[in-house]
């Protein structure tokens, strides 16, 4: 068997590999240099696409345009145009492309660097008239059993907002899809309100992965209850630490977000705030039903640890009365195995079967005495 086959055999929380890719979730390591200047942009995670791809929806009540383009250049009139414009960049590792965005619109270059900089907890920053928000992108890995994991920066400015995203692919289609058929508010809203959609989307995306992970941990403890294998507690242990990366990704997301209900800037219009303070509210359910989750999955861990021991008890309780039954018995014949002469019950004929009945007599007694005790 090939040394990749034999790779593929391993379980998932049991392989080294997993393990490494799960504590590079837990703890970020950051590889760029100490002593750099602040504001230096460096990528410092990995890059998981081979070309970035910017795309933009341009929009306002009555028309829509959308477009790739080539060159970021295309993208500077958004900063002066009377249109809602959003821009959407899948891809991290040009920090050039950042840099001239950046300095076109005037962003802070700590902002540039933290864009670029993927291991950045959800947080949000203000700045004078633009808006810096992080917040995770979480998936369900079916294929693997895990949660994926991706940053997404946000820039809010006056009649603009640019994401910024580690790959392709993303939760915002129905977004896209409501601007593009004139469906909802966001065609006649502003920016504020288009920032507002894409951080719903990504909180209700906490809720798929949730259920998935619910339906999951269902199946496990189902499996657990009718097989007492290994494999069942194994994926539970793997579902465990998947949580506990879920939480350290949502938690500072729900701070976040209440920080951008109490904006002191007036990014957002009161309209608008009404509804960040729904959103709010579900990243809070989010957190809650974590908690709940880790929960369940602990007691399902405790739960096979408890009928682990309760059938090594079980086990052990009928081989200690087996034991007890023969102590006895054993000492009787210990005694008639003894090399004396004067031994009188070697020259009778009846004392090999009454022995045999006194010994069967005295095992009898121990289980009858056994079963009244309610041992047995």
């Amino acid at each position: 068997m090939s040394r990749k086959k034999k790779r593929h055999l391993i379980p998932d929380a049991i392989n080294p590999v997993y393990h490494a890719q799960v504590m590079g979730r837990l703890v970020r390591r950051r590889m760029k240099e100490p002593g750099l200047t602040p504001g230096t942009l460096v990528h410092t995670g990995v890059q998981k696409v081979d070309r970035v791809r910017t795309t933009y929806l341009d929009f306002d009540p009555s028309h829509v345009s959308e477009a790739e383009v080539d060159s970021v250049d295309a993208c500077f009139p958004f900063k002066s145009s009377p249109t809602v414009s959003w821009v959407n960049v899948d891809g991290l590792h040009e920090v050039d492309l950042v840099r001239r965005l950046g300095e076109h619109f005037g962003w802070h270059p700590l902002l540039m660097e933290d864009i670029v900089g993927t291991s950045q907890r959800a947080k949000v920053e203000e700045y004078e008239d633009h808006l810096f928000v992080v917040l995770p992108m979480l998936r369900w890995d079916a294929e693997h059993n895990q949660v994926d994991q991706e940053q997404l920066s946000m820039v809010l400015g006056d009649r603009y907002l640019f994401t910024f995203q580690e790959r392709a692919g993303d939760v915002f289609n129905p977004v896209r899809e409501r601007i593009r058929s004139a469906k909802g508010r966001v065609r006649s809203r502003g920016a504020d309100y288009l920032a507002y959609a894409l951080m719903d989307a990504v909180v209700d995306s906490c809720f798929q992965v949730l259920e998935a992970i619910g339906d999951r941990t269902e199946a496990l403890e189902e499996q657990l209850l009718a097989d007492s294998g290994q494999s069942a507690m194994i994926q539970l242990h793997a579902l465990k630490r998947e949580l506990i990366a879920m939480r350290r990704a949502i938690w500072p997301m729900r701070d976040a977000l209440a920080q951008v209900v109490r904006d002191e800037e007036d990014m957002f219009t009161p309209e608008t705030e009404v509804f960040l303070r729904d959103v709010h509210d579900h990243a809070v359910q989010v957190v809650e039903s974590v908690e709940v989750l880790r929960d369940v999955v602990s007691g399902a861990v405790d739960l096979h640890l408890s009928m682990m021991t309760t059938r090594t008890n079980e086990v052990m309780k009928v081989l200690t009365i087996m034991a007890s039954i023969f102590i006895p018995l054993t000492f009787v014949v210990g005694i008639y195995g003894m090399n004396f002469d004067w031994m009188p019950e070697l020259r009778v004929w009846w004392a090999y079967p009454t022995l045999l009945l006194a010994m069967a007599a005295l095992a009898g007694g121990m289980v009858f005495y056994f079963r009244k005790k309610r041992w047995m």
